[in-house]
C-alpha cells in the first residue's frame, strides 16, 4: 500500500476562533522548515484560500462535500498532494457545521472522514477554565470516526491558565492541548465588508506570515503536531490508485446522473432552441476563453479553471481595470466575482474596454458572468455613498451595494430552459455571497429570459434567476463545475459555435 500525504484538518468550535490565522501560521511555519505544504479550504470560499496560497507558495484548493462529491474530493486531494510533504486543510465554521442541521453534509467533519485526516481543534480559551474540557470532550465524541486528536487554545491568558487547561483536558481523558496562544499574539488580518479581503502583496507582506509562523513556533508543540499528521495513515488502496491516475475534471457531482444520460452525452440540447443544437466541442477545435482577472475580478475556483483547460480551452487573462482592449481572437468571456464596487470608478473610466465588451456581446459570442461579473455587465452600479457608476450596459439591469449582507449560502440550480450549461431540466450546485442587489429589474420586452430556478438551502420557494439572452448568461450564483462536469463541454461548444 502506497503511503498517502501526511495531513491535518484545522477545525474550530465555531467561526471566529482564529482558523485562518492559525492555518496560515502553521503553513508558513512548516514551509520555513523546508516542507512542501499543500493547503485546502473546506467549503465555498474565495478569500481564505488566497492567504493559504501566499503562506505556502502553492495553489490552495477548496474541498466541498455539498457542491461536489466524495469521489471528486478524493481525486482532487490526491492530485494536489502528489508532490507535497504535508497537507493542511482549513475548516469552515465549526467542525460539524455544514449544509444540514442533522448530518455531516457539507461540513469540515465530512471532509475529515473522506480523506481520513486527524483533526486539530481550535477553541477560544478567553474566560474558559474546566468548561473548555467539556467542550472538547463533546466535540471529540460527537461523531464516530471523526478523530479529534489535539487542541489549540487561542486567546488564552497566563502560563498558569495554560497549565490549568491542560490538566482539565487530561482529567477528562480527551484530546490533549498542543499549545495556547495568548490573546493578541497573532497579528490581525486585513478586513473589509465581505469579511477577509483577498490576500496579495498590496495588503499583506511576507513579514505578516512570518509573524504568524513565529507565534506558532513559540506557543505550539510543533513536533507533536507533525507527528499527528504523520499518523494520518493511508487512503484505501483502490481509491488512491484510481484517484491518482484519473483526470481531474471528470468526476460526477450531485444531479449529474439524472441530468446527463447517454442520450445527451455529446451535449445536444432540446429542439426548443435550434441555435443550441451543438455537437461535441472537439469539432470546433481549441476555444480561446478570456478570463477577467485583476483586483476587481478574482473569485474563481482553481479546479474550475483547470477543468476548462482539461476540456480543451485556452485561458487568456485580461484586466477590465487596466487593459484598454480585450485580447484578440477570443471565442468567449468569463467574468468571475470579486470587488467591482471597490474599483467601480476605474472600471467605469476604462471606456475602451467597456466598448469592447459591448461589441463582443453584440457579435453573438458567449459570455458567462457570476456575481461581480453580473454587476459589471449591468448598466450601472451604485456604491454605498450613493454615487452611480456606468458600466458595460450589456445586461439591462442596475445594481446597488447594501450596508448589510443580501444573500449567503448554498444554492441548487435547475435549468428552466436550455442554456449555456446544458438542456432544460439539468441541475448543478453552487453558492451565493453578495452585498448587492438588482434595483432595476429586467423588462419583459427586453428579450432576456430567467433560465435558472434557484433553490437556496433554507429559502422557500425557489426563485427565478440566471439572466440569459442568446449566448450571454449572468447570475449571482457561483457555480462549481464539478457538480455538472458535462456542462463544461456545452459551454465550450457554445463558445466554439458562432451565431
Amino acid at each position: 500500500m502506497t503511503a498517502a500525504c501526511p495531513r491535518l484538518v484545522i477545525a474550530g468550535t465555531n467561526s471566529g476562533v482564529g482558523k485562518t490565522s492559525l492555518s496560515a501560521g502553521l503553513t508558513r511555519c512548516l514551509a520555513r522548515r523546508g516542507l512542501r505544504v499543500q493547503t485546502f479550504k473546506v467549503g465555498p470560499d474565495f478569500l481564505d484560500p488566497t492567504y493559504l496560497t501566499m503562506a505556502s507558495g502553492r495553489t490552495c484548493y477548496n474541498l466541498d462535500g455539498w457542491m461536489t462529491s466524495r469521489e471528486y474530493v478524493g481525486r482532487l486531494f490526491a492530485r494536489a498532494t502528489a508532490e507535497a510533504d504535508i497537507a493542511l486543510i482549513e475548516g469552515v465554521m465549526g467542525l460539524f457545521d455544514g449544509a444540514s442541521p442533522t448530518t455531516l453534509e457539507g461540513s469540515t467533519a465530512e471532509i475529515a472522514l473522506w480523506v481520513d485526516a486527524p483533526v486539530l481543534l481550535i477553541v477560544d480559551a478567553h474566560g474558559a477554565a474546566r468548561s473548555l474540557a467539556a467542550t472538547v470532550k463533546g466535540f471529540a465524541e460527537f461523531e464516530p470516526g471523526v478523530r479529534v486528536w489535539g487542541v489549540i487554545a487561542n486567546r488564552g491568558g497566563s502560563a498558569r491558565h495554560a497549565m490549568s487547561l491542560a490538566a482539565s483536558l487530561t482529567a477528562a481523558e480527551t484530546a490533549p492541548i498542543l499549545g495556547m496562544l495568548p490573546k493578541g499574539s497573532l497579528p490581525p488580518l486585513p478586513s473589509r465588508h465581505l469579511g477577509l479581503v483577498a490576500a496579495d502583496q498590496s495588503n499583506l507582506s511576507a513579514k505578516s506570515f512570518d509573524q504568524l509562523a513565529d507565534a506558532c513556533d513559540e506557543h505550539l508543540d510543533m513536533k507533536v503536531i507533525l507527528k499527528m499528521a504523520d499518523m494520518s495513515g493511508n487512503l484505501p488502496l483502490p481509491l488512491e490508485e484510481k484517484l491518482r491516475n484519473s483526470p481531474l475534471p471528470l468526476g460526477e457531482g450531485p444531479g449529474v446522473r439524472a441530468a446527463y444520460s447517454s442520450d445527451n452525452a455529446n451535449c445536444k440540447l432540446s429542439e426548443s432552441n435550434p441555435q443550441s443544437l451543438i455537437p461535441n466541442p472537439s469539432a470546433f477545435g481549441k476555444v480561446r476563453l478570456g478570463i477577467a482577472r485583476d483586483e476587481a475580478f478574482h473569485f474563481y475556483y482553481p479546479d474550475n479553471l483547470e477543468a476548462l483547460v482539461e476540456a480543451g480551452a485556452e485561458l487568456v487573462d485580461f484586466s477590465p481595470i487596466c487593459d484598454p482592449r480585450l485580447p484578440a481572437d477570443l471565442d468567449g468571456l468569463y467574468f468571475g466575482g470579486g470587488y467591482p464596487e471597490v474599483h467601480a470608478a476605474r472600471l467605469a473610466a476604462n471606456a475602451s474596454m467597456l466598448a469592447d465588451v459591448r461589441q463582443f456581446a453584440a457579435s453573438g459570442r458567449a459570455i458567462y458572468a457570476e456575481c461581480g461579473g453580473l454587476m459589471y455587465l449591468g448598466q450601472s452600479l451604485a456604491a454605498l455613498d450613493g454615487r452611480r457608476y456606468p458600466l458595460a450596459g450589456v445586461l439591462p439591469i442596475q445594481t446597488a451595494m447594501l450596508g448589510k449582507l443580501k444573500s449567503l449560502g448554498y444554492a441548487e440550480v435547475t435549468l428552466r430552459e436550455d442554456s449555456l450549461w446544458g438542456p432544460r431540466g439539468a441541475t448543478f450546485r453552487g453558492h451565493e455571497f453578495h452585498y448587492s442587489e438588482i434595483t432595476k429589474p429586467l423588462s419583459p420586452a427586453s428579450g432576456w429570459q430567467t433560465v435558472y430556478s434557484v433553490q437556496q438551502r433554507w429559502a422557500e420557494p425557489a426563485k427565478p434567476e440566471g439572466f440569459q439572452k442568446g449566448r450571454i448568461l449572468a447570475s449571482y450564483v457561483h457555480g462549481h463545475f464539478a457538480s455538472h462536469p458535462r456542462a463544461i463541454e456545452c459551454f465550450l461548444a457554445n463558445c466554439g459555435g458562432r451565431q
